[in-house]
């Protein structure tokens, strides 16, 4: 029997995520289209009759920015935003800043898949002579974090993404959903799969064929013990939404030879 709501949404579309590049930690603004999704996904969830009591969202601006328009277009500015790394976007080590689908057509669109929607693999890591290594590691905002800056993440497979954000699940956002408040987890698409592996019980193998295109809410139906009870609901027209999911399934395909 479903007794809590969780919302959880997929930043909208990145400069990036555009260009169809590995973003990752690399500190990225919305795209024109992106500022569009989130309003419109705001608007949605308003419609809908949704109120959110709180929202959690990564220290990466763009699901920032995604959570603010979503609750100026519902009216709810004044809802309170936590920020954390535990759930920034999952770390791809030395493959952040190069472009999907060119990289599917020099290692192949089997290898690329490995990289993006494996469970247990991890990407090379991050070294310092990366052109985004200081950007990254020099950026202010992670002198916040509940660990040393040297011990956070420098590349890491979806295991690892879960790993460093489920004790952030169970010390910080749990007591909230038990107290009956409605959350939206505005953050990215590999901590929210996470998430959503934890929450469905999906196998190792399945979690690699969940595909969350951005800006699309996910509505999960939540038992006492939060596990999900009910078939995640993607709000909003089906038809527009299989076509996002299909665009995101598409970045990792080589790009064909003229």
């Amino acid at each position: 029997m479903s007794k809590y709501k969780l919302f959880l949404l997929r930043h909208g579309e990145g400069a990036w995520n555009k260009e169809n590049r590995f973003c990752s930690w690399v500190d990225q603004k919305l795209s024109e289209d992106g500022l569009k999704e989130a309003q419109d996904c705001g608007r949605l969830l308003k419609e809908q009759g949704y109120k959110f009591d709180l929202v959690f969202t990564s220290l990466l601006s763009r699901s920032i920015q995604t959570a603010w328009l979503v609750l100026e277009a519902m009216g709810q500015e004044w809802v309170p935003v936590i920020k954390s790394w535990r759930l920034n976007e999952r770390h791809y080590g030395s493959l952040i800043g190069l472009n999907r689908a060119e990289m599917a057509k020099e290692h192949g669109e089997e290898q690329v898949k490995v990289w993006r929607r494996s469970y247990n693999v991890t990407p090379p890591p991050i070294e310092e002579s990366h052109p985004y290594f200081l950007e990254i590691y020099n950026d202010r905002r992670y002198t916040t974090c509940d660990v040393p800056k040297e011990n956070l993440p420098r590349a890491e497979s979806l295991k690892e993404v879960l790993d460093r954000l489920l004790p952030y699940w169970d010390s910080t956002v749990v007591p909230e959903i038990k107290q009956g408040r409605t959350v939206l987890i505005s953050a990215h698409g590999n901590s929210c799969r996470a998430l959503l592996k934890h929450l469905e019980g999906i196998s190792d193998k399945d979690i690699a064929s969940v595909t969350l295109p951005t800006g699309i809410p996910v509505l999960l139906e939540l038992d006492e013990n939060l596990k999900a009870v009910n078939p995640r609901q993607l709000l909003g027209d089906q038809v527009k939404i299989q076509a996002a999911i299909k665009k995101v399934e598409d970045q990792g395909k080589a790009i064909p030879s003229t």
